[in-house]
């Protein structure tokens, strides 16, 4: 069976991602595979929206395959990585700036590559399970796949927050976020697949939207603007440190590498990942196009996913180990040829 299931059914096209033993892991070949079927989708007068879900209940989709990536790193195929960023890096531009309905049904975890193929499009459904997360910190990476945007969007020290720290949404603080637009209870999902399926039109997934009671993010949002509006990193540890909302999150930080943190927090802050997904993800890519061989991406896979020991012998013990210079030079112009326009 293949890894993502391609075809049309009445008025849509439909993509199913097909791997719920790996959590519905994107490969490259379904990156491809996918990016195909829209551009074939979007000239294609019988199809008038896109439906994307996934098998297995865990997991919408919990990210990139990173287990190629980790295996060419270690041989120093960089140009293995770089593509697969580039390409699946286009995709999703694709479909933010794709010109019909896609309808999108995020159950369990959406990480990663998962925001990438579904946070950018028309119509965002979440349910009882879903839990969405840019979890790059803690692998050495940063918010990639056009998540910087998103993060960026309702306020950029909530996103920061949300990136440097790992934290999973639910249905409510997704929404609230900005990762989400209807929550539908997902015993109602294949009911609503079916009317798209026959209808072709998503407007009626207004009707369907459950109000929701006040989100976790919301209760704290003004807690959150006030310790992650420092500007020096340090400052923020030490002030989370002082409330017992943001305990769980500081665990994380602390665990996660120091200098993807600090890249993280001053990519957010530049003005070119706000002001749009393709601009974010140009930006992004100069840091993914240098992570396996110059950062921290390479020991993150190592201890969270091959050894599993959890215990990361990151570059830098602690945040203001971390110089500017080395940080900044992550953010830096690539080399021309290797310099990601879309």
């Amino acid at each position: 069976m293949a890894d993502v299931i391609i075809q049309k059914r009445g008025k849509v096209g439909q993509i199913t991602l097909n791997r719920p033993s790996a959590l519905n892991a994107l490969t490259y070949e379904m990156i491809t595979s996918i990016e195909k079927a829209l551009i074939e989708w979007e000239n294609d007068e019988n199809v008038a929206a896109i439906l994307v879900d996934a098998k297995g209940d865990r997991a919408f989709c919990a990210g990139g395959d990173i287990l190629d990536l980790y295996k060419q790193g270690q041989v120093k195929n960089y140009k293995f990585g770089q593509k697969f960023w580039a390409d699946e890096y286009r995709l999703n531009a694709r479909i933010d700036s794709y010109s019909k309905p896609y309808v999108v049904f995020m159950q369990g975890f959406t990480m990663g590559g998962g925001v990438g193929i579904s946070c950018h499009g028309s119509h965002r459904i979440v349910g009882e399970t879903s839990r969405i997360a840019m979890p790059e910190c803690g692998i050495g990476l940063v918010p990639d796949v056009g998540g910087s945007f998103l993060l960026s969007q309702k306020s950029i020290n909530l996103g920061i927050y949300l990136g440097t720290t790992c934290s999973q949404m639910d249905a409510h603080d997704s929404i609230f976020a900005g990762f989400a637009d209807y929550f539908v209870p997902e015993d109602r999902w294949e009911k609503a697949k079916c009317q798209l399926i026959e209808t072709g039109d998503p407007d009626f997934f207004k009707g369907l939207d459950v109000s929701l009671s006040e989100s976790d993010l919301s209760k704290n949002l003004v807690l959150i603007e006030e310790v992650f509006s420092e500007s020096n990193n340090e400052s923020v540890i030490e002030k989370m440190s002082k409330y017992s909302e943001l305990a769980s999150a500081l665990r994380r930080l602390e665990k996660a590498s120091p200098l993807s943190i600090f890249v993280t927090t001053k990519m957010l802050r530049m003005p070119e990942i706000s002001s749009s997904v393709k601009s974010a993800l140009e930006i992004e890519y100069r840091y993914t196009a240098r992570a396996q061989e110059f950062s921290d991406f390479q020991e993150g896979i190592r201890a969270m996913v091959i050894d599993k020991d959890k215990k990361p012998n990151w570059k830098h013990l602690s945040l203001d180990s971390v110089s500017q210079e080395e940080g900044l030079w992550f953010l830096t112009p690539l080399d021309s040829k290797l310099e990601l326009r879309l």
